[in-house]
C-alpha cells in the first residue's frame, strides 16, 4: 500500500495469477495510481489476462520479460522486452531504465513475452551448438580457451561463446567457472521452451532446432541437473563421448 511501482518477476503464470489476482492479493492492496511492471516469463495469454483484469480496476500494468542473466541484474545492464501501450511504456521508462541499459517496446500487452521466447529459444540453439563444438575440439586434443578464442574471431561468434563460455576455467566470471552455479537454471530454461513451443503451435511456425533444443536440455535435466546454469548442458556431452 502507498507504493508508486511495484515490480514482480516470477516463475510460473500461475504465480503471477496468484500474486495480482489471488484472495489476498496485490490488485487488492496497492493505489490504483501505482505502476505494475511484470518481468516475469510466461505465456502471452496470462500476460493479457491479467493486464486486462488490471485495466478494469483502473490501473497500468505493463510486462517486461528480462534478458542478460544474474550478471546483467548485478550490473544494472539487463535488457527489458515491454508489452503495453506507448503512453504505458513511457510512464514506464525511467523506472526500467534504472535497472537496465537497452529497453525495448515490443507492442501491445503480450508482445514482450513473445519476443522473450523467441530470444530465449535462441539461446538454447546457441548454447547447444557451442557446447558441442568445445566438445569435440577438446576431445580432439585442443586447448578449449584456445579453441574458443578463435571461435570468438570467427564465423562462429555468438553470445554463448562471447560472454558465457560453457566450458569451466575459460571465462572466470561464468558460470561454468563456478560449478555452473549462480546462472539461469537448466529448469528456467525448459520452461521458456516449452513457451516457444506453445507460440510455436499456436502460429504454425516451424521450429526444428528449438525442439531439438528442447529434447537436449530435457535429457540434461532427466540426469539431475536442472538446477544447474543451463551452460551445464556440456556435461551432457562430456558423458556421451566418454
Amino acid at each position: 500500500a502507498g507504493v508508486d511501482v511495484v515490480v514482480s518477476m516470477l516463475p510460473s503464470a500461475g504465480a503471477v495469477r496468484g500474486l495480482y489476482l489471488g484472495d489476498n492479493g496485490v490488485l487488492q492492496h496497492i493505489d490504483k495510481s501505482a505502476l505494475i511492471i511484470d518481468c516475469s516469463t510466461i505465456d502471452a495469454d496470462t500476460a493479457r489476462d491479467v493486464a486486462a483484469i488490471a485495466r478494469e480496476q483502473g490501473r497500468v500494468m505493463i510486462d517486461a520479460p528480462v534478458s542478460g542473466g544474474v550478471g546483467g541484474a548485478q550490473a544494472g545492464t539487463l535488457t527489458f522486452i515491454v508489452g503495453g501501450s506507448e503512453a504505458q511504456f513511457a510512464q514506464a521508462q525511467p523506472v526500467l531504465q534504472a535497472m537496465g541499459k537497452n529497453i525495448f517496446h515490443a507492442g501491445d500487452h503480450g508482445a514482450g513475452q513473445v519476443a522473450k521466447v523467441c530470444n530465449n529459444m535462441l539461446l538454447s540453439i546457441l548454447m547447444a551448438g557451442t557446447c558441442e563444438a568445445i566438445n569435440m575440439g577438446v576431445k580432439n586434443g585442443l586447448d578449449p580457451a584456445v579453441l574458443s578464442e578463435i571461435m570468438k574471431q570467427s564465423s562462429g561468434g555468438n553470445w554463448a561463446l562471447n560472454v558465457y563460455n560453457p566450458y569451466p576455467g575459460v571465462m572466470e566470471n561464468a558460470p561454468a567457472s563456478k560449478g555452473y552455479q549462480g546462472g539461469f537454471q537448466v529448469d528456467l530454461m525448459i520452461k521458456d521452451l516449452g513457451l516457444a513451443m506453445d507460440v510455436s503451435q499456436q502460429s504454425a511456425s516451424p521450429v526444428p532446432m528449438g525442439s531439438a533444443a528442447r529434447s537436449l536440455f530435457t535429457l540434461h535435466k532427466a540426469g539431475g541437473n536442472g538446477k544447474l546454469d543451463f551452460s551445464s548442458l556440456l556435461k551432457l556431452y562430456q558423458d556421451k563421448s566418454e
